[in-house]
């Protein structure tokens, strides 16, 4: 992952790392980082989530379920059924990621079971 965010200019790559950090704190310790799909990918009993950068956003890929819940709050972003853009020009919605990601968590916790 520290290659992949490497190897962005520095705005871009500061962006990363704080999509990064804001992922990490609200995953529990066992949460792995990874590479899947050539993206970087935290796992949690299976994937989590996603992020990616591009010419003008980061795709953020939480899951199907997780737009659905979230789409009320979408509204500012351009979304699909399963990716979130962040323009790049714009700050992250950090703490909307983070409730992403801790939705993301119980959903995959509660499959495990």
């Amino acid at each position: 992952m520290d290659d992949y965010i490497a190897k962005f200019p520095m705005d871009v790559s500061e962006k990363l790392q704080h999509l990064r950090a804001i992922i990490k704190k609200n995953c529990p310790l066992e949460a792995e980082e990874c590479i899947n799909y050539k993206m970087p990918t935290f796992k949690l009993h299976g994937n989590l989530v996603h992020f990616a950068a591009y010419k003008n956003h980061i795709g953020f890929y939480p899951s199907p379920s997780a737009i659905e819940a979230f789409k009320g709050q979408l509204t500012n972003y351009t979304y699909s059924k399963g990716a979130i853009q962040f323009p790049l020009d714009k700050p992250l919605p950090l703490e909307l990621i983070a409730e992403i990601v801790r939705f993301r968590v119980k959903e995959n916790l509660v499959k495990k079971k």
